[in-house]
């Protein structure tokens, strides 16, 4: 799909605020109602938007501590990578799973509401992992810049 200016300013409008009106969305972006609705429905069906969320704040969550783990297998290949995806997709606590290159072979971004609760999921979760050879553990002391807002 093309994305020319009036979707890039579509999408734009979008993310800043997925629970816009169709009638302010048009207005914002200088279309039509149903020419906006028309390319909204466009977008979604091709992929480009793939869904609509709502942000939470996790410290008024009760979420208190945000770590990084980098992951090392003790095997490789196709088998040993989706085990572990497998593995980990029910995991709640893991925000996102990285397949990545370099010393380790995932990145995982963890909340837990504590440091004792982080204890226990390393301890009773993520170590019991079968074919986990190592985790090294970074802890977010505080965070200056957190977007999920991407420029097109």
């Amino acid at each position: 799909m093309i994305l020319d200016k009036k979707n890039i300013q579509i999408l734009d409008e979008l993310q800043l605020n997925s629970r816009i009106t169709n009638a302010e969305l048009a207005n914002r972006v200088g279309l039509s109602p149903s020419s906006t609705l028309e390319r909204v429905k466009k977008l979604e069906l091709s992929g480009i938007i793939d869904k609509y969320i709502t942000l939470l704040n996790p410290r008024a969550a009760g979420y208190g501590c945000f770590t990084y783990v980098e992951v090392k297998l003790a095997r490789h290949g196709v088998v040993p990578v989706k085990d572990f995806f497998k593995a980990v997709v029910d995991i709640s606590e893991i925000l996102e799973c990285h397949h990545i290159t370099g010393e380790a072979d995932f990145l995982l971004k963890i909340a837990t509401k504590n440091i004792s609760s982080y204890e226990k999921l390393i301890l009773h979760q993520l170590s019991a992992l079968p074919n986990v050879q190592n985790l090294k553990t970074s802890v977010v002391l505080s965070t200056f810049k957190q977007e999920t807002r991407l420029v097109i």
